[in-house]
């Protein structure tokens, strides 16, 4: 089965598929521990790097407050005027998509794999989703957004949510797991 970004997948570790995915991660360590050596006032030295741990560039509205963290990198897509805040973490195996003016608080960790859940498969199985983020999101901080979960436009995460299902378009979401609280607009 050839893996497919930003789609579901259930691999076994030593799936054929599942090789470049782990080929990866050595180099993916080695570019973000690069990009937290720059200073947030080298953002042109910030989006270079970016670009290179996800294999295309980025506009330059672009802003990232280091540390960040990832295990893949190359399946990380960000629109316009995206904003990701220190310490964020973005476990991309089955892909990230920042829309435009999406913003991205400290701490908060957006992961896009797991483990298996029986005890026999936690070594040798991983699943994954991709996770889907629209434009003119806020994540705010400490929140975690887990596989296969999409975030609709305009909406809020309150801090330290947990996203385990897809949001709607326009909704403040908090809790673990999070839930709609009310519309943005209210």
């Amino acid at each position: 089965m050839p893996f497919e970004p930003f789609a579901p997948f259930d691999l076994h570790v030593r799936d054929d598929a599942a090789r470049p995915l782990f080929a990866r991660v050595p180099v993916a360590v080695a570019l973000t521990e690069r990009l937290n050596r720059l200073p947030y006032a080298e953002q042109p030295a910030i989006r270079t790097v970016w670009s290179e741990l996800t294999g295309q560039a980025v506009d330059e509205t672009f802003r990232l407050i280091p540390p960040f963290f990832t295990e893949h990198g190359l399946h990380i897509r960000v629109g316009r005027n995206v904003f990701l805040n220190q310490n964020c973490t973005v476990m991309d195996m089955a892909g990230v998509e920042l829309g435009d003016d999406v913003m991205v608080g400290p701490n908060v960790q957006l992961i896009t794999v797991a483990h298996g859940l029986r005890p026999a498969d936690r070594r040798t199985r991983i699943t994954g989703g991709p996770i889907r983020v629209g434009a003119g999101v806020w994540i705010a901080a400490g929140a975690t957004v887990l596989l296969g979960v999409t975030i609709g436009e305009n909406s809020v995460v309150a801090a330290g949510s947990v996203v385990t299902r897809d949001v709607p378009a326009g909704v403040l979401v908090a809790g673990v797991p999070a839930r709609v609280v009310r519309g943005v607009d209210e």
